[in-house]
């Protein structure tokens, strides 16, 4: 499945482990204290738990949350080490790397090249 990003304007990482017990309203006060940020802005919010294998992600779309959640049957998502409190900002490109399997500093594909006049 593929996360629809038209509209985000920000993905943020939280580093280190979060509890994946947490709902809605337990990761919206973790955005607001950790990430200083409003948890119902146009950006999507990720956690994972200690053992790199689930994650979530908290969006906020129009007049509701979504609630995103990832469970790996075999593997581990590459994930920031550090302190809760971090976060890290990536690109869309590099989410959907991270959903791959890849790390967020991958770039062994080709880059992005924007539509150019050829003359």
């Amino acid at each position: 499945m593929r996360i629809n990003l038209e509209g985000i304007q920000g993905i943020y990482l939280a580093h280190g482990a979060t509890d994946m017990r947490l709902s809605i309203d337990g990761l919206s006060a973790k955005v607001q204290e950790t990430f200083q940020a409003n948890p119902c802005s146009s950006n999507l919010f990720i956690f994972c738990n200690r053992d790199r294998d689930r994650l979530k992600i908290l969006h906020w779309d129009y007049n509701g949350f979504w609630l995103y959640y990832r469970r790996l049957e075999t593997g581990r998502f590459h994930w920031p080490d550090g302190q809760e409190e971090e976060t890290t900002s990536i690109s869309p490109r590099q989410l959907q790397w991270m959903l791959d399997g890849l790390t967020i500093e991958e770039g062994k594909v080709f880059p992005r090249i924007l539509g150019n006049k050829i003359v």
